[in-house]
């Protein structure tokens, strides 16, 4: 039988009969100045086809020439995931037809990437507490990222339905490192997180290495998800799928997961999966074709002749390594003994991307534990409404640490803090300017809170008598008709103290 697109399968139920086998590619563009075989400027963004010259537009006569500093960040990669380093590595051509590729062939590694037989850990939480996973790393290999397809028309924005297309070759040659895993087996519920993890240990990886911005909204860090079904209690691999340019690390957990349902509700209709790249729609958490995937030696690989091989000295490979930084597993135990955090509270801010926003909240001058409070609760509930990373919130740690600071002053309490949030989110300006601009300040005029509080007590006698006959807990209601009055505005701990002074 052919496949067709079938009912899905729940999560949950397709791991009663399935267990799921996951291969992750993760490409990362470098921070060099030019790209990876010409001079061009390897920058983001630039008017189309500005940032091109004949060799990346692979015009007959031009020569390719290797940029030193992409060998070097690959090196740093490979030794940072504890890969083995080559003593030498060559180039080859990836041939295929895709009119983003100017060439018709990509300039890549095959059999002699410059990096390999790595590993890595990384930690999920499960239901008893923290579980790691070892993840091993194939290989990670140099190459050149291919331009970028622009279709207009239609209501896609893919070539299906598409009135017209157009290229834009600014990106085509910027340096590429693949990072490729082995298969990763793990119990079927953990397999999501695993995968959002591992992609999130890279980025935080190649961000302390300084290779990479690692912008996964800019398409700087993205991720392949390959993806099989085998019946549990089985050996042999399954079919796989590849969705393709996944760039959230929450859209990684989910296009496992519907992967996940999609294979099984193949294979329980007794279809056959077809191996094929996958695209995923970020607005609905599901993927759909693209075009069936080729196997290796339909790539028809061979040596660039234009390229010489790379061999990397030992003492170079060893300078290299002494300039691994802390690596961000140590820094975070480093940080948790610093802001005394307990486990759970350090896999959580791990967890929701958050450990570098905290940091830099922190050296803004806030505590560790209300950074930690603003962006786990705050700022995460509205992330997880506009179904964005933190990092992509329209607000700076500056500004989260100006906030707190307001608060600790006693010029805004938390409830108006959320409101000087949303300002500043919604482009409003500083936290200060939101302030001002809203009239959200604290009302610290005693005459002002005392007539409030005596219209409280009149309004509501039978609370007054209460805390004149010693029931002080009562108190909470008349303060809270004064916040009512003052629109939160009100000094609550002097409103307390003002009630209690009239009456007791």
């Amino acid at each position: 039988m052919t496949t067709v697109e079938v009912g899905l399968v729940p999560f949950e139920e397709a791991l009663t009969r399935y267990e799921p086998v996951m291969g992750l590619e993760v490409h990362v563009e470098l921070s060099t100045a030019t790209k990876m075989f010409c001079g061009c400027p390897a920058l983001f963004g630039g008017e189309p086809n500005t940032h091109v010259c004949p060799v990346c537009l692979g015009l007959p006569g031009s020569l390719p020439v290797v940029n030193g500093a992409a060998v070097e960040s690959a090196i740093r990669i490979g030794l940072a995931l504890n890969c083995r380093i080559a003593e030498v590595c060559r180039f080859a051509r990836k041939n295929y037809f895709y009119p983003d590729m100017p060439k018709n062939y990509q300039i890549s590694q095959y059999d002699e990437p410059i990096a390999f037989d790595g590993w890595t850990e990384v930690e999920v939480e499960g239901p008893d507490g923290p579980e790691r996973y070892r993840v091993e790393i194939e290989r990670a290999h140099m190459e050149e990222d291919t331009g970028k397809s622009l279709h207009v028309g239609g209501s896609t924005g893919r070539i299906h339905g598409a009135e017209y297309s157009l290229l834009d070759y600014n990106r085509a040659g910027i340096p590429l490192i693949e990072i490729v895993t082995r298969p990763i087996a793990v119990p079927g519920d953990r397999a999501p997180a695993v995968a959002r993890a591992y992609v999130q240990q890279l980025r935080d990886l190649v961000l302390a290495l300084g290779v990479s911005d690692a912008r996964m909204d800019q398409g700087s860090l993205r991720a392949d998800v390959n993806l099989s079904l085998r019946p549990v209690g089985t050996a042999a691999l399954g079919t796989r799928s590849e969705t393709k340019n996944v760039n959230s690390f929450r859209s990684v957990e989910r296009a496992v997961r519907f992967e996940v349902s999609r294979h099984a509700g193949i294979l329980d209709a007794g279809g056959r999966v077809v191996q094929e790249t996958r695209h995923f729609h970020e607005d609905t958490g599901t993927t759909s074709p693209g075009r069936e995937k080729s196997d290796a030696e339909d790539y028809r690989y061979f040596p660039d002749p234009d390229l010489a091989p790379v061999a990397p000295s030992r003492e170079w490979v060893d300078a290299l390594r002494a300039t691994l930084p802390e690596l961000p597993a140590e820094r975070r135990r480093r940080l948790q003994a610093e802001w005394g955090f307990s486990d759970l509270e350090m896999r959580d801010t791990a967890g929701a991307g958050a450990v570098d926003l905290v940091a830099a909240t922190v050296a803004a001058g806030s505590s560790a534990q209300t950074a930690r409070k603003w962006w786990l609760s705050e700022l995460a509930r509205r992330a997880n409404e506009q179904a964005v990373e933190l990092s992509a919130l329209k607000i700076t740690p500056e500004d989260v640490a100006r906030i707190q600071a307001l608060v600790d002053a006693g010029a805004i309490n938390d409830k108006l803090a959320r409101q000087v949030f949303d300002g500043v989110l919604a482009g409003e300006g500083s936290p200060d300017e939101v302030v001002a601009a809203r009239g959200l300040a604290v009302v610290s005029d005693e005459g002002a809170l005392t007539e409030a509080v005596d219209r409280a007590i009149e309004a509501n006698p039978d609370v007054a008598a209460k805390i004149r006959d010693g029931k002080v807990a009562a108190a909470g209601a008349l303060i809270g008709a004064v916040m009512k009055e003052m629109r939160g505005q009100a000094d609550a701990a002097r409103v307390r103290e003002l009630i209690l002074a009239r009456l007791t």
